[in-house]
């Protein structure tokens, strides 16, 4: 299961609080969050405790896009790090 909680942390920007496994079948739903905003986004993975390599990639994307990726423990860094470097550039405008 993933929590998913919004939290406006200045005028411009958005944070997503993350809590629990995220995995490919919340993919589409946080894709879709991180879509309709107007603000920059943030994702908070302070709480994530569960990923899959789909939802790694999508971090990787999401980066990519300017999505601020915060308080990730340091196993998620890693492994999106290493994720990264295998992978070319997605053109703009392509999260996950």
């Amino acid at each position: 299961m993933l929590k998913i909680l919004r939290h406006q942390t200045g005028e411009d920007t958005v944070e997503f609080r993350l809590s629990g496994r995220l995995q490919f079948k919340y993919v589409n739903e946080l894709r879709g969050l991180i879509g309709k905003e107007q603000l920059k986004v943030a994702l908070d993975l302070r709480e994530v405790n569960l990923l899959d390599r789909e939802a790694v990639d999508f971090l990787v994307a999401c980066e990519r896009e300017g999505v601020a990726l915060e308080n990730c423990s340091p196993y998620i860094r890693e492994w999106i790090s290493r994720e990264a470097a295998r992978r070319p550039f997605a053109p703009p405008g392509e999260v996950g």
